[in-house]
């Protein structure tokens, strides 16, 4: 949609604000109290008590569901795209939930984690049935989706696979997957990046690298980490690289929280030499979509639709991750719909076009 000129009702959106018990005294700091955005469709008419199917839209990481709703020039933002295929009669009319999951680590990956905090517990136990309340929500599982892109559709095949009791439908647009490709090749410029940080210089001389490592062999921070941090807060115009490393280290908070460890999480390889901790990589790998599906597929199977799509030229080779999850699914018998496109982890909206559609049909 080049030219914006919207002729069709919009609906209306609405912005509440949500007091999270969950939330408070989480363990970064990061706010209790939430901006909580739901966008109602055309059809949603205060006098006549129709209820309609749910859907929340899970923001990738370092953004959050407000942004979902902001203007944007020469295309469509959430609520104009819904509202035009619904008005284009691709859609069925459903309510859109925009939850804030923002934290101080850049966001989270919509599981819970004793380093960041309860975000599963906070979506399904606090958001859901407040808008079930505020909202005239058809408020059951078979009329409940979820969807996001990257983090987001992550958290989408997660809340698929371990709450099928809530949800009854997602949508996977490049959700991270086959973490030895999409996390392993970046942990390098990690390293480098957090060497900036290391507590004494090295001298150009001989190296005691026994001596060098203080802890990084078990994962543990030598402080680096905590500076990184420290800066990266106090910096307000990071650079990409800065935001590369504050993914990993979310990923890190994510997949292995330990409370006993400096800020609260271990490292999956070595400050110093590089080398992979094993004992500490597992603990990712059991949080990789394709090594959890024979575990979770009575689950996977209970669902009434899962789609999955991701371009093949991904930047972050998400599309061989989406590859093998979906041959595991194949291989389990699980019903799916999987795509690929044309297409990079970049400015991949238009392909809600196809995945909205497809949850409220079965959804309806």
């Amino acid at each position: 949609m080049a030219l914006k000129r919207i002729r069709w009702h919009e609906g209306t959106s609405v912005v509440l604000e949500h007091n999270s018990k969950l939330l408070r005294d989480n363990p970064l700091g990061d706010p209790h109290v939430r901006k909580l955005a739901v966008w109602l469709p055309p059809q949603y008419d205060q006098t006549t008590g129709k209820r309609f199917p749910m859907l929340m839209d899970l923001a990738g990481f370092t953004s959050s569901g407000l942004s979902h709703l902001s203007w944007k020039n020469f295309s469509e933002n959430i609520a104009e795209r819904a509202a035009r295929l619904i008005h284009e009669q691709k859609m069925g009319p459903a309510i859109i939930v925009f939850p804030d999951c923002f934290t101080a680590l850049g966001g989270n990956q919509y599981i819970n984690s004793s380093a960041i905090g309860p975000y599963a517990d906070y979506l399904i136990k606090e958001i859901i049935p407040f808008v079930d309340r505020e909202f005239r929500t058809l408020a059951s599982r078979e009329h409940r989706g979820c969807f996001g892109k990257s983090s987001g559709g992550y958290g989408a095949i997660m809340h698929g696979m371990k709450y099928p009791s809530i949800w009854g439908a997602i949508a996977n647009h490049s959700g991270d997957a086959y973490f030895d490709f999409v996390y392993w090749h970046d942990w390098p410029n990690t390293l480098k990046e957090l060497a900036k940080y290391r507590s004494k210089s090295l001298r150009a001389d001989v190296v005691d690298v026994l001596a060098l490592e203080q802890g990084a062999a078990t994962g543990m921070d030598d402080g680096r980490v905590q500076r990184f941090l420290k800066n990266f807060w106090a910096n307000s115009k990071p650079s990409s690289a800065d935001i590369h490393v504050l993914m990993n280290l979310c990923m890190a908070a994510s997949y292995d929280p330990d409370p006993k460890a400096p800020n609260g999480f271990r490292l999956p390889f070595n400050l110093d030499t590089g080398e992979v901790i094993s004992e500490r990589w597992r603990a990712w790998q059991k949080h990789d979509p394709i090594n959890m599906v024979k575990k979770h597929q009575k689950n996977l199977r209970s669902l009434k639709g899962i789609y999955i799509d991701c371009g093949w030229r991904d930047q972050y080779h998400i599309h061989y991750g989406t590859r093998i999850f979906s041959k595991r699914l194949q291989q389990a018998g699980i019903d799916h719909h999987y795509e690929e496109f044309d297409g990079t982890h970049s400015d991949i909206d238009h392909r809600l076009d196809i995945s909205l559609p497809f949850l409220t049909r079965v959804l309806k």
